[in-house]
């Protein structure tokens, strides 16, 4: 059993930056591949980021290719999301999740793990 508890969010201006954390309970967290999912009102939840267990292997929504930068740090069991150049599009809540399979698996959206999500709005 994996608890995962988000943290990070808030209200910031377009181009500001915000880093998401994400904090991983239990003995395995670097055995699971994470990821940062996103759903916005009125939307399904959609794909942001994705990272192997080891760090060696990133994945990212074609939206924030290149403003999104996903980080996992196994000794303090937390995965982060910097997120810079910040858009309006961008608000939604943000889940972490976390899957014992292959990244590719994660990106697709199988998941055994989602946190309970944190609020991120971008202002115009």
């Amino acid at each position: 059993q994996v608890q995962l508890v988000e943290s990070g969010g808030g209200l910031v201006q377009a181009g500001d930056s915000l880093r998401l954390s994400c904090a991983a309970s239990g003995r395995t967290f670097s055995s699971y591949a994470m990821g940062w999912f996103r759903q916005a009102p009125g939307k399904e939840r959609e794909f942001v980021a994705a990272i192997s267990w080891n760090g060696g292997m990133l994945y990212y929504a074609d939206s924030v290719k290149g403003r999104f930068t996903i980080s996992r740090d196994n000794a303090k069991n937390t995965v982060y999301l910097q997120m810079n150049s910040l858009k309006p599009e961008d608000t939604a809540v943000y889940y972490c999740a976390a899957g014992h399979a292959r990244t590719t698996a994660v990106v697709a959206g199988s998941v055994d793990y989602w946190g309970q999500g944190t609020q991120v709005t971008v202002s115009s």
